[in-house]
């Protein structure tokens, strides 16, 4: 048995009757694919949101179809209770599919937690963006290549990452766990089992000095973090074109990098939106 899962969130700003703004969502689903209720940490301004997935992983021939739209002036931040894990195929591919449409002015941080690649699994994890002028979006993508803590080593299966803006940015690998190369030569993976980005995409162009500053502190901030993470966090910042920054790291498991990319995420927050790196109360249960 599989499931196809399908779930589109819908965000709008509205004024409120003092002249404050109020981003509320509208969602509609089918299969096993939920919204927990919204919630407002940081004011009337910014929705926060939990996606379930209650069957908790995808097996062969499943599929998870996530869209979300963010109208003019919205903001939200939606994020995830746990990993998301890509189980041993049946013969068939699993697929997630996330389409994130936002308008002029819109703002997005779309956080899930870590994908998990399990042994023998055939699985692609697909995310496209499409930024209006003045629309901004904060992404992370980070993935776990087995469970090496756990002795469930990747040792079979292929995992497809699929990372696009459609006409400005493409990035797409194939891992397949027979390439000895790419999972452990020095010009690849390394023997290392967690691959990370994190994105900022601005419909915008970024300025030059604003693209400056960014890139220079992140590098210093980056010094500082691999150094508390005892060199187990291997990372790098560039600005591909002038209406991106990415973010890539590669770490033995997940949470050293996603330590890392938690403080450049705040790090990020507060230069480009003037906000605290307030996180998610869901990331610490």
């Amino acid at each position: 048995m599989t499931w196809h899962a399908q779930l589109a969130l819908n965000y709008s700003s509205q004024t409120l009757s003092e002249g404050a703004h109020k981003t509320s969502v509208h969602f509609t689903h089918d299969g096993p694919l939920r919204v927990l209720k919204s919630l407002y940490p940081e004011g009337s301004e910014i929705c926060h949101n939990v996606l379930v997935h209650p069957p908790g992983g995808l097996v062969g021939g499943d599929v998870l179809d996530i869209a979300v739209q963010v109208e003019a002036g919205a903001h939200a931040l939606v994020t995830t209770p746990g990993a998301t894990r890509f189980y041993k195929s049946n013969g068939k591919p699993a697929l997630q599919h996330t389409r994130l449409k936002l308008a002029a002015g819109a703002r997005l941080e779309w956080l899930p937690l870590e994908a998990i690649a399990y042994n023998a699994c055939d699985a692609v994890n697909q995310l496209e963006f499409d930024l209006a002028e003045g629309a901004q979006l904060l992404s992370w993508d980070v993935t776990s290549l087995g469970l090496p803590l756990a002795d469930q080593p990747y040792a079979q299966g292929v995992f497809t990452q699929h990372l696009e803006w459609p006409g400005r940015f493409l990035e797409r690998g194939v891992i397949s766990a027979q390439d000895g190369l790419l999972l452990d030569g020095a010009l690849g993976l390394a023997g290392r089992r967690c691959m990370a980005s994190l994105v900022f995409a601005s419909g915008s162009p970024i300025s030059r000095p604003l693209r400056e500053m960014l890139l220079e502190s992140t590098h210093a901030l980056l010094q500082t973090s691999a150094s508390s993470a005892g060199q187990a966090v291997v990372a790098g910042v560039t600005a591909p074109n002038e209406h991106m920054l990415v973010l890539r790291g590669l770490a033995p498991v997940v949470e050293p990098v996603m330590n890392v990319w938690k403080q450049v995420w705040a790090h990020w927050r507060a230069e480009l939106w003037g906000l605290q790196g307030s996180t998610p109360r869901i990331w610490n249960m």
